[in-house]
């Protein structure tokens, strides 16, 4: 029996879950979440680090952004042609443009961003984790297509997820394509292969 209707339902009923959270614990969660992200031992000291734009109660990344140090630049994922996720810097205020999902991603053409290879931290977003570093995310596969590499490369970038603590579940199924993250940071905790922090 396959354990997609499985992984369909658990996507509705975690995405149910942090949509219902108050917004006073979304901004506290927020400002905790930039704290673990910044704390983190391979936060690289220069280049490109990718965040996302938080939509369908997500975890917010803004306090992240404003403190991140400025020997690192901001990126954004925008779709690529190619099936895969193509990075551009970005900072508040400079224009944005929907994407195909309604995702904003910044205004430039995509042949003129950063391949994944070319970034130093990407701070994905999930539906669901374990604290083994496993992810369950929306279903579209871009990540695991961009970054297919790491299943045989231990190389940067390095792939943290981001997410509330209420989304972490004890184990999580995984596939053939699946790759698996460094750590996952939540406003309790850190999670990596090595323990909890």
């Amino acid at each position: 029996m396959s354990s997609q209707p499985d992984r369909h339902a658990l996507r509705r009923e975690l995405r149910e879950q942090r949509r219902t959270l108050p917004a006073s614990v979304r901004i506290a969660a927020a400002e905790t979440l930039a704290d673990r992200l910044l704390s983190l031992p391979f936060l690289p000291a220069s280049g490109h680090v990718a965040g996302y734009w938080a939509m369908d109660g997500e975890i917010g990344l803004h306090a992240f952004q404003l403190r991140l140090p400025p020997s690192l630049t901001y990126c954004l994922p925008m779709l690529h042609a190619d099936g895969t996720l193509r990075f551009a810097s970005w900072k508040a205020g400079e224009s944005l443009v929907t994407n195909r999902y309604g995702i904003p991603e910044p205004d430039v053409d995509s042949n003129d961003s950063f391949a994944p290879r070319d970034m130093a931290m990407i701070v994905l977003p999930l539906v669901g984790f374990d604290a083994q570093g496993h992810r369950l995310g929306m279903g579209g596969g871009w990540y695991d297509r961009s970054f297919g590499f790491r299943q045989t490369q231990a190389t940067p970038p390095w792939l943290v997820g981001a997410a509330f603590d209420a989304q972490r579940l004890p184990a999580i199924a995984t596939e053939a394509w699946d790759v698996r993250l460094d750590a996952v940071c939540s406003e309790r905790a850190t999670y990596t292969a090595e323990g909890n922090t």
